[in-house]
C-alpha cells in the first residue's frame, strides 16, 4: 500500500533550541523517501523518527546555510556504514559545490554505496519516473537557494458506477486502462478526472517568483516562516518570509494543506504563527511544525 507522509526532523531556524532540532524533513512518496535539508543531529532525530537510512532514496538541499546541510556529512556516512542497496541521489546548488564536497568527505569512511551528485544550476526539471516529477525554482537568499516541487502525473479515477453500467467487470477494468478503450466503450465513459498531487518544498527566501511558481496548487506546501509579522523588515534584510507573507502565498496559490517550519529562537509561543496565518486569510488545512511529527498528504482530489 502506498504511502505519502511528510515527517518532520528539526524545525529550528539558524540554532537549535531545547524543543526543535536544527531543520530536517522526510518525504515518503509510495515506495521513495526524500530527505530535504538535513541539518546537524538529523541522523538522530531520524532515529526518534523511526526513520531508517535505507528509507532515503533522494536528498535535496536548498542552499548551504549550516542549519540546512551541516548534518550531511553522517548521513552520507550512515548509508554508506548501513550499506543501503539502492544508488542514492543528491541535488544541491551548484554553486555549493565546494561545501558537498567538504560535506561528502569530512572524514575517513568506506564508500559502499553509490552517490549520484546531480548538481542545480537553474530553474527546471530534475528527475522524472512514472509517479512524480522532480523540478526546482531559485529562490531570493543572500547565498543561492532552491526550492523544489514534486508533481505527480495526471490520472484517472475509475468510477464503480460507470463500470457496471457498461458491463464491464473484472480484468476488463484493467484491460481498459491500460489500453483506452474496450469495445465501443472509451477510458473516458467509465472513469473521471484525477488531478495528480502535487507538494513544495520552500525554505530560506524572500518574496519573489519562485515561491509563486512552487506553490501554486499545491495540495501540501511546506514553507519557512521564520519571523512573525511585525518583525517583517528583519524577514526581508535577512531573506526569510513572516507567518503572514507564508500564508498569503498559500491562500493565493490555492493550497490545500499549508506547513509552518523554520521558526526563529526568538519566539516562544507556536500558536502566533497559526494566529497570523489564519489572519493572513489561509483557510485550508494548516500544521504549525513541531519536531517528530508525521504530516499526511492530503487524499487525492
Amino acid at each position: 500500500m502506498s504511502v505519502r507522509e511528510f515527517v518532520v526532523l528539526g524545525t529550528a531556524s539558524q540554532v537549535p533550541t531545547r524543543h526543535r532540532n536544527h531543520n530536517g524533513y522526510l518525504l515518503r512518496w509510495d515506495g521513495e523517501g526524500i530527505l530535504f535539508d538535513p541539518g546537524e543531529g538529523t541522523q538522530r532525530q531520524m532515529l526518534r523518527a523511526g526513520v531508517a537510512a535505507h528509507d532515503i532514496n533522494r536528498i535535496c538541499i536548498t542552499h548551504f546555510h549550516g542549519d540546512h546541510s551541516l548534518g550531511l556529512a553522517g548521513v552520507i556516512q550512515r548509508i554508506n556504514l548501513d550499506q543501503v542497496p539502492h544508488p542514492v541521489t543528491a541535488h544541491y546548488p551548484a554553486s555549493g559545490q565546494k561545501f558537498f564536497d567538504r560535506l561528502r568527505y569530512a572524514t575517513a569512511y568506506r564508500e559502499t554505496v553509490p552517490l549520484r551528485e546531480e548538481p542545480v544550476a537553474a530553474d527546471g526539471v530534475l528527475a522524472q519516473g512514472s509517479s512524480y516529477v522532480l523540478e526546482a525554482r531559485l529562490l531570493s537568499h543572500p547565498v543561492e537557494s532552491f526550492g523544489y516541487r514534486i508533481t505527480e502525473p495526471d490520472g484517472r479515477r475509475m468510477v464503480p458506477e460507470l463500470l457496471a453500467r457498461h458491463g464491464i467487470k473484472g480484468p476488463d477494468v484493467g484491460r481498459i486502462q491500460r489500453e483506452g478503450r474496450l469495445g465501443e466503450v472509451t477510458l473516458d465513459e467509465v472513469s473521471e478526472f484525477r488531478p495528480g498531487q502535487r507538494f513544495a518544498f520552500v525554505m530560506d527566501t524572500r518574496l519573489c517568483p519562485g515561491v509563486d511558481a512552487l506553490a501554486e496548487g499545491c495540495d501540501m506546501l511546506v514553507i519557512e516562516s521564520t519571523f512573525l509579522d511585525e518583525d517583517e523588515r528583519l524577514a526581508t534584510d535577512h531573506g526569510h518570509l513572516t507567518a503572514g507573507q507564508a500564508a498569503r502565498v498559500a491562500r493565493d496559490a490555492g493550497v490545500r494543506h499549508l506547513v509552518l517550519t523554520h521558526f526563529s529562537q526568538r519566539y516562544t509561543d507556536p500558536a502566533e504563527f497559526e494566529r497570523q496565518a489564519r489572519a493572513a486569510g489561509f483557510e485550508g488545512e494548516l500544521t504549525v511544525a513541531a519536531d517528530l511529527v508525521r504530516v499526511p498528504l492530503p487524499k487525492r482530489g
